[in-house]
């Protein structure tokens, strides 16, 4: 069975979930968020490891099979489930990995991709008529054709996309959806002028011989009015609108525009070419929720009285009941917040692809220098390595993470792994599927986190926990939204917001 959307017949959603990977934006949290009439977001992010992993911690419940049986190539699902399910792992074991992407992606890749985002995106729409999206990271490119077509054969209804400018996305679901190969980009370092890139074709005819599938919309993530311009004029298909992310959001920021200065504690300073002009994006005529920092009513009001259609809201569902993180870890955190307040602070060295990230600074995680030292450098996930031309011409594959000596023999500068985390795993364990090494460590958590995250001291109440629909409650200003959110510049033209 393939799934079809009633996305047309539906209401624009006031509120986003915010799609946080890896594997914090879960099916759980994305079908509560969505039956609850907003749209729920799933991270798209390492898919793949994640569906295998959850197949050898859970196997194949009920639910779990149904979605399965109704996946259109029973033998790849055969396959993978024998393979991953057939014995539950003790958790002392370690995980057994799945082979690292490369542009000479085997066919095996590209099924278990499509199959585990297919079965993402259709747990997280059962028992509802809501909307889902898929979140995905425009930098990490080789797993992105196959993760977007496993979602569009389970109906999603939104593609949202940031960490880069993707171009190339509309046309991609556009040819996608009628069954069409696409050719994707994979930026390669190095090599001759002119040889920057290459392309990696998927053909879709293996997963949807004969049939068309809906074209979801497609959300731009851009972090200023300039980009969303760029995005709409320079797409090779339709855009339907953006979200807004300003630098308070978690996970990957935006590098500054205009000069590049750090502050005190060396992270980025955000200045007047960083600010957004709204009635710029209101002038491309098209929905466009705000992100970053929202959690109270009146954020949200203040974006509606911009023109925004509404808000994007990652971190206070980061650490709600529902979310995928790690419970333990979850429960530390909260504990944290009610007995002080949490830093977040902005890295321009965490992360491998360049890009600031925000890292909560949390004891026992890879914030914690003592635990960052005491890691063993190691890159067995490999979702943020970078495609490199070696000298004789071929490609190779590298990570400012994996161990200094293996980096530097690729070419790559010692300077460049300084500080520099493996975001791969340190997310998977933040998520609670973290590897277990050969001499019985544990892989550390990474925990990235908007700047509020002691906002949801506000939402416990004095208590140890609270629920993704206590969010959307403590979001919603019942004499402002309703179930449709009327788009309007009239007060919006005068307004400019500071990114903060």
């Amino acid at each position: 069975m393939i799934y079809s959307s009633a996305l047309s017949l539906r209401k624009t959603p006031w509120l986003i979930q915010g799609g946080m990977g890896i594997a914090i934006s879960g099916w759980p949290l994305a079908r509560a968020v969505a039956s609850a009439g907003q749209l729920g977001v799933v991270s798209g992010t390492a898919i793949d490891s994640v569906f295998v992993r959850r197949l050898q911690d859970h196997g194949v419940d009920e639910r779990l099979r149904a979605v399965l049986n109704r996946f259109p190539v029973h033998s790849i699902v055969d396959e993978i489930v024998n393979k991953f399910a057939s014995t539950k792992r003790a958790l002392s074991h370690s995980y057994q990995n799945i082979v690292m992407l490369t542009h000479r992606n085997t066919r095996h890749s590209q099924d278990l991709l499509v199959l585990a985002a297919f079965v993402e995106v259709a747990l997280a729409k059962e028992g509802h008529d809501g909307t889902v999206g898929m979140n995905l990271l425009t930098k990490v490119q080789m797993p992105t054709a196959p993760t977007l077509m496993g979602a569009m054969l389970a109906g999603v209804d939104y593609i949202v996309m940031g960490a880069g400018v993707p171009t190339h996305i509309p046309g991609t679901l556009d040819r996608l959806a009628e069954g069409e190969a696409v050719d994707m980009p994979l930026d390669i370092a190095g090599g001759e002028p002119g040889a920057s890139s290459l392309s990696i074709r998927f053909d879709p005819s293996r997963y949807l011989p004969s049939f068309k599938l809906h074209r979801p919309k497609f959300l731009g993530i851009v972090s200023s009015h300039v980009l969303a311009s760029a995005l709409a004029k320079r797409s090779n298909g339709h855009v339907d609108g953006f979200v807004v992310e300003r630098p308070s959001a978690g996970g990957h920021n935006a590098p500054p525009r205009g000069k590049f200065t750090v502050d005190e504690d060396g992270s980025p300073e955000y200045g007047e070419r960083d600010r957004i002009d709204y009635s710029v994006l209101n002038d491309l005529e098209q929905p466009y929720w705000i992100g970053g920092g929202v959690t109270t009513r009146e954020h949200v009001r203040e974006a509606l009285d911009c023109g925004a259609a509404g808000v994007q809201v990652g971190t206070l569902f980061a650490y709600c009941n529902e979310s995928g993180m790690d419970p333990e870890l979850r429960a530390k955190i909260i504990e944290e917040v009610k007995t002080g307040p949490i830093e977040v602070k902005t890295s321009l060295r965490a992360s491998s692809t360049g890009y600031p990230f925000k890292v909560a600074m949390i004891p026992g995680t890879i914030s914690d220098p003592d635990t960052y030292e005491s890691r063993e450098r190691k890159c067995d996930l490999g979702y943020l390595r970078e495609a490199y031309a070696k000298t004789d011409g071929s490609l190779g594959y590298r990570c400012a993470a994996e161990p200094v000596k293996d980096y530097v023999r690729k070419g790559g500068k010692v300077e460049d792994t300084v500080g520099v985390t493996c975001l791969c795993n340190g997310l998977m364990a933040t998520a609670g599927r973290g590897q277990v090494r050969s001499d019985g460590r544990h892989e550390p958590p990474i925990v990235t986190s908007g700047d509020c995250i002691n906002e949801i001291r506000t939402l416990l109440d004095g208590g140890d926990s609270y629920s993704a629909l206590d969010v959307i409650a403590h979001l919603q200003d019942t004499s402002r939204l309703e179930c449709s959110i009327a788009l309007s510049s009239t007060e919006s033209e005068k307004t400019v917001l500071s990114p903060a």
